[in-house]
């Protein structure tokens, strides 16, 4: 396959909280004002900054994850990618060095140049130093430049220019709207945020007085040829739900399900008295917690689904899908609403995280690869089919449930690490 080359940047930072996701948001929005066409990738699983990197650059923004996806399938997505836009920018997650694989890990494998946002509320001097550590830690890394955040003023910015001994590639100033308002799984989704485009036009406004503003060098993307999907879900028609309540989706579990020849309708479990004529329904992760009452009475849709599951009908359910099945649900105050109904058992939010990490589960369909990040704890007395795995030794695994053909867990599939057992799942 051709190389392609494409201008790349990948913004990282020393932690989280340092902005990245702004930075990054900011700078899509940026070049997509020039009249560029960005593509945005984010390194690893999460479904909130994807929703903010999207509103900014006005396409899908995919995964990148070594150890979910692998990297053929990491780079068949950039060499995609590399033959429609003028830049590619792809966030980090947590610190640079932060995991196994990491960011870092990353970008060195695919040269693409490592631009670090650093906080630098209450520092000076001490700024190069992180700075330095940050470019120095790894001799491999392509290393393009910093951007000081959350900067005091003109002076505070001479200072850290000063301290430096890499590039500074901007300066930007303390902003409230240069912030964006979270939750407890993290950034609060795009769609309910009803400043957003003032905050991403004021981001690109700030970006365009840096260095920022320039497009980087560009980078040679390589991928090796594939063979197409087996069409194993050819004519199958799922119903998908997407609203404010399951909003979790991957783009690339979507678009694989698509490859392997399925329609897909989308419905919504709040609004729909209904599903959609259907022969699989799969409901992903969100936040039901936060809509308890209208999910509880929505009857049709309840009803409906408990029709689909009685003819045996596939139904994928994940994390906030899951609990939707339960028999009730209580948010992290106490209130609590009857649910499904389709699965035994009940679960409730807490207010500190329960799990998060990257799983795996060996289903009767094969191994499948993903993550878990929920607050909430479930009881059911199902007896489970098989347990999750931590990447990790010694991490904690929860189950995996089967109901007839009904399959629920709190693993969040990432359904490219194994095409072949996300077919058979969804097929009738």
């Amino acid at each position: 396959m051709a190389t392609r080359r494409c201008p790349a940047l990948f913004v990282s930072a020393p932690a989280s909280g340092q902005g990245k996701t702004m930075v990054t948001a900011a700078l899509a929005r940026l070049h997509r004002n020039l009249g560029r066409r960005v593509r945005v990738f984010k390194t690893g699983p999460d479904f909130l900054d994807p929703m903010i990197l999207e509103r900014a650059s006005g396409n899908p923004v995919y995964q990148l994850d070594l150890w979910m996806g692998g990297e053929d399938h990491c780079r068949a997505l950039l060499h995609e990618a590399a033959g429609e836009a003028d830049l590619i920018l792809v966030e980090g997650v947590m610190g640079l060095f932060d995991g196994e694989p990491s960011s870092a890990d990353l970008a060195t494998l695919l040269g693409i140049p490592v631009v670090a946002v650093i906080d630098a509320s209450g520092m000076a001097q001490t700024f190069g130093a992180v700075a330095h550590g940050l470019a120095t830690y790894c001799d491999k890394l392509p290393f393009a430049g910093v951007v000081a955040n959350q900067v005091a003023g003109e002076r505070h910015a001479e200072m850290l220019a000063e301290s430096l001994h890499t590039p500074l590639l901007g300066a930007i100033a303390r902003d409230p709207l240069m912030a964006l308002p979270d939750r407890h799984l993290g950034l609060v989704q795009a769609a309910e945020i009803e400043d957003i485009e003032l905050r991403l036009e004021r981001g690109a406004e700030m970006l365009g007085k840096t260095r920022l503003a320039e497009l980087p060098a560009p980078v040679a993307f390589t991928a090796t040829e594939s063979a197409p999907l087996p069409q194993r879900l050819a004519g199958a028609r799922i119903a998908v739900a997407r609203d404010s309540a399951f909003s979790f989706l991957y783009p690339a579990n979507l678009e694989l399900l698509r490859a392997l020849g399925a329609e897909l309708l989308f419905f919504s479990p709040l609004t729909d008295g209904a599903l959609p004529e259907a022969d699989a329904v799969y409901l992903p992760g969100g936040y039901p917690e936060l809509h308890l009452e209208q999910l509880a009475g929505n009857a049709g849709m309840k009803a409906a689904l408990h029709a689909h599951h009685a003819r045996g009908k596939p139904i994928v359910a994940e994390c906030g899908g899951m609990l939707y099945l339960l028999e009730s649900l209580a948010d992290s105050t106490g209130r609590q609403a009857k649910m499904a109904g389709l699965l035994p058992g009940h679960a409730v939010m807490q207010k500190k995280l329960a799990r998060l990490g990257m799983y795996s589960a060996t289903l009767p369909e094969g191994m499948v690869r993903g993550h878990s990040f929920h607050y909430s704890q479930m009881e059911s007395p199902l007896v489970p089919l098989a347990w999750s795995e931590g990447s990790r030794p010694g991490r904690c695994g929860e189950p995996v449930y089967r109901l007839g053909r009904l399959h629920a867990s709190y693993l969040h599939m990432y359904f490219p690490s194994n095409p072949e057992a996300a077919a058979q799942l969804f097929a009738v």
